[in-house]
């Protein structure tokens, strides 16, 4: 898959599949289907490379809408390795995924959801 090769490193070759498997913790959250609506969280369809805090109808804290970030690949990585690092005072409660594998994983699966 084309996607697949942007999210590699010299040790792991990142797995959409395998990320999917891993997304199901953040599913509880966050919905991805195409014409679906937001959960606790907004929804992640067509998340890679969309603005930050975009999504219509949904809550964002004050410090995702002022982040300026879009959600590339590198900025998606560190969100799920580290989300309050990444923009401190944000809402989301989850602390990330520590193992670089799994994030690459992830963030393969979610550049899928187009």
């Amino acid at each position: 898959m084309a996607a697949t090769a942007t999210f590699t490193s010299p040790a792991h070759a990142a797995d959409a599949a395998h990320g999917k498997t891993i997304f199901q913790r953040c599913a509880i959250c966050h919905r991805t289907d195409k014409d679906g609506g937001n959960g606790l969280g907004p929804n992640l369809f067509g998340v890679v490379n969309r603005k930050a805090a975009s999504v219509a109808g949904f809550s964002y804290s004050a410090a995702l809408k002022n982040s300026g970030l879009t959600w590339t690949p590198a900025n998606l990585t560190k969100w799920v390795a580290h989300p309050s690092a990444l923009v401190p005072g944000n809402r989301m409660a989850f602390a990330g995924l520590s193992d670089p594998a799994q994030q690459a994983d992830v963030v393969a699966y979610l550049a899928t959801l187009k």
